[in-house]
């Protein structure tokens, strides 16, 4: 049912646990190589390491699925905040690798529903006519969050230390359980009589791979993945092994791409709004950032080919065209009815991290055959043969 008072702030505190998760998962791009020195970790390892936050996501979202339809966005929200601010804490006092990974899983499952718990609050309780505007608003605020881990990640880095960084996400994940405990109110949304948590389990994994929606699972596979795979990893070592950058010149080119990430998605969900083109939108940006990154990677290595000012803006232009991956929680939204729309949208959401994870794996196999260059160009590969299944399926559907 509808929320009858101002939906505003809910949203907007719901939505501070998005840019807690932006922050700490964008934690390792800028804190790689103290993270290997530290944690002994090899390419591959970092690779595996940073791929069990996105895998302990996607196994998230199923239960997150159930428990928005059958709990309410409060109490899942507010019992994601316990678990992925005792996932930070563990982090900050990590002795090893082994106890990294728990804490990068307890992240990973934790965060799982911070982007769908506003997003799904919204899809009940704002007019369908202005979902969309509020999608990029969740998207804009939520993903100020890598602002936070650009420059000023490096900052603290450089003069704290790595665990510092997960200390000040673990106190960001208690102001927006405080705020979430506050102004979000409660109640279990309806649902189908002598429905069991187990059946809604399995109607999470039918819709998403149900054939309205396999379109659109095949093109989040690797659109997050893209975004995660620079601003989760292989964009700080790029930048500092590649092109020979200190962590702080590293982290303002990041803060672009975080700026884009954060100012992109109210334009893209206005031009999609306007256009009413969203699967020529979606594949068009696609394709076009794969076809980025190669160029990003053929400017090469400072002194052999382009300077940083190149990667600065190819970054930032990414960040903007990837950011129309907005469209797809509007297709989705448009492809269920409202009582559906945590399930589907988690669904949706599994994809994404899903491919975050696999292509992680991939990511740090390419790294360490070819170095950070070849982990961006297994990105570009992954977009253009999701893209094209994208297209190939709606066709077919």
């Amino acid at each position: 049912m509808p929320q009858r008072g101002g939906y505003a702030v809910p949203i907007l505190a719901l939505t501070l646990g998005h840019v807690f998760a932006n922050a700490v998962r964008s934690i390792p791009a800028l804190a790689a190589d103290v993270l290997q020195r530290d944690l002994l970790l090899s390419p591959e390892g970092l690779g595996l390491m940073a791929a069990v936050y996105p895998l302990a996501f996607a196994f998230g979202m199923v239960p997150v699925g159930v428990g928005l339809d059958r709990f309410g966005v409060r109490r899942t929200s507010l019992s994601l905040f316990a678990v992925a601010g005792g996932g930070a804490v563990l982090a900050a006092l990590a002795p090893g690798a082994g106890s990294m990974v728990l804490a990068q899983a307890l992240l990973g499952f934790g965060c799982s529903g911070m982007l769908m718990c506003p997003m799904t609050f919204a899809a009940r309780n704002v007019p369908p006519s202005r979902f969309m505007i509020w999608s990029g608003i969740i998207l804009t605020f939520g993903n100020s969050g890598l602002l936070l881990s650009a420059s000023p990640l490096a900052v603290l880095v450089d003069w704290a230390g790595w665990r510092a960084s997960f200390w000040v996400s673990a106190g960001l994940a208690a102001l927006a359980f405080l705020a979430v405990a506050a102004t979000v109110p409660g109640g279990r949304p309806a649902r189908a009589a002598g429905s069991s948590v187990l059946g809604d389990a399995r109607a999470v994994l039918a819709l998403a791979a149900s054939r309205p929606l396999r379109p659109m699972m095949a093109i989040a596979f690797a659109s997050f993945a893209v975004m995660y795979g620079i601003r989760g990893l292989w964009g700080g070592p790029w930048l500092m092994e590649t092109k020979g950058l200190d962590r702080l010149a590293a982290g303002n080119i990041l803060l672009g791409f975080a700026l884009a990430m954060t100012l992109a998605p109210v334009i893209c969900g206005a031009i999609g709004r306007a256009a009413g083109r969203p699967v020529l939108l979606l594949a068009g940006s696609h394709f076009t950032v794969a076809l980025m990154l190669v160029a990003l990677v053929a400017g090469g290595p400072e002194g052999a080919a382009l300077p940083p000012a190149y990667d600065a803006a190819m970054f930032f232009v990414i960040g903007c065209v990837i950011s129309f991956q907005i469209l797809c929680f509007d297709e989705v939204r448009r492809l269920v009815p409202a009582e559906l729309a945590g399930r589907a949208l988690s669904a949706q959401n599994m994809s994404f991290f899903g491919g975050a994870a696999v292509l992680q794996v991939v990511a740090g196999l390419a790294a360490a055959w070819g170095g950070p260059g070849a982990a961006l160009l297994s990105f570009a590969l992954a977009l253009v043969i999701c893209t094209g299944l994208f297209l190939l399926w709606r066709r077919a559907g």
